[in-house]
């Protein structure tokens, strides 16, 4: 079979234009426009001192559209079309998503010792399924891990039902969640009998999928916390931690009240260790560190 040999000037331009690529450097008015749209849309700070990271994490996908400079992928984010087309892709360019399953251990003792007793107490999961929203769930290990939280309780508690809401900004990483398939180096906190009764390996057992009776329990959606929002139902328990870090002052508080407008008198909502909410005029008592009810 022939083949047509490679143009030699059309290789050389395209590798010249790659290495121009890779030494460009992002303009002071490109990354204010940049920060500017990260703020508003997503809620995301993004200082001066971001700005070597933005650059680098934007490199993929101006190689990915051909583009040959900052100003160009710019031009292109803020068109209509980009508008339409692109920014999903900027909100994975610029999220970073960390978690793994059981995630800050003194929270599930919290719930199983001191919140799943008083809700029970008061009827919530019995007369009627309990609500809990895993807000910014990426990748599915922490409302999974709720999942298992309250199958143990409902297997200990007759006619316990619940269902559990887990949204993200990220449409790609919210399909990762949905796939539920795993790892064996991301289920390494799981507790064997768990693992054993939520997860079916792979062939060659270097995957897990969870069971059909979790991701039952789980449904999937994607929410921007930067929109106004209200829930179809109150929840009796909403889980944001480590989200807001990446927010300024003023935005936390406003999510935060929020998450309190969408959460039941009584409620109770769950934060990350290195979050405060020190100062800020929510509806809430503090009940451990870290663990809030709604008043």
């Amino acid at each position: 079979m022939n083949r047509e040999a490679a143009d030699p000037e059309k290789l050389k331009t395209a590798m010249d234009k790659s290495m121009n690529l890779v030494r460009s450097e992002m303009g002071d008015a490109e990354f204010r426009r940049f920060s500017e749209l990260i703020h508003s849309e997503f809620g995301i700070k993004m200082p001066p001192s971001k700005k070597v990271l933005l650059q680098s994490r934007f490199q993929k996908r101006l190689r990915a559209l051909g583009l040959a400079s900052y100003k160009d992928y710019c031009d292109y984010v803020f068109s209509a079309e980009g508008r339409e087309q692109e920014r999903s892709h900027l909100i994975d360019v610029v999220t970073t998503n960390t978690t793994h399953f059981f995630r800050e251990p003194k929270h599930w003792d919290i719930m199983n010792n001191i919140v799943l007793p008083e809700l029970w107490k008061r009827g919530i999961g019995r007369n009627g399924a309990l609500r809990i929203w895993s807000a910014g769930c990426s990748s599915g290990e922490e409302p999974y891990t709720l999942g298992m939280v309250l199958h143990e309780w409902a297997d200990t508690h007759q006619g316990f039902d619940f269902g559990v809401l887990a949204t993200d900004i990220s449409q790609k990483i919210l399909a990762e969640a949905q796939r539920a398939v795993y790892t064996m180096d991301k289920v390494e906190d799981v507790p064997m009998p768990f693992k054993k009764k939520y997860m079916l390996k792979s062939k060659d057992k270097r995957l897990v999928k969870m069971d059909a009776k979790l991701r039952n329990k789980v449904s999937f959606q994607r929410l921007n916390f930067m929109h106004d929002f209200k829930l179809p139902h109150k929840q009796d328990i909403i889980f944001c931690r480590n989200v807001v870090i990446y927010f300024d002052r003023p935005t936390q508080e406003v999510l935060f009240q929020k998450f309190c407008n969408n959460l039941q008198l009584g409620g109770y909502l769950f934060i990350g260790h290195s979050e405060s909410l020190s100062g800020m005029p929510l509806p809430i008592r503090q009940v451990a560190p870290t663990v809030f009810q709604r008043v």
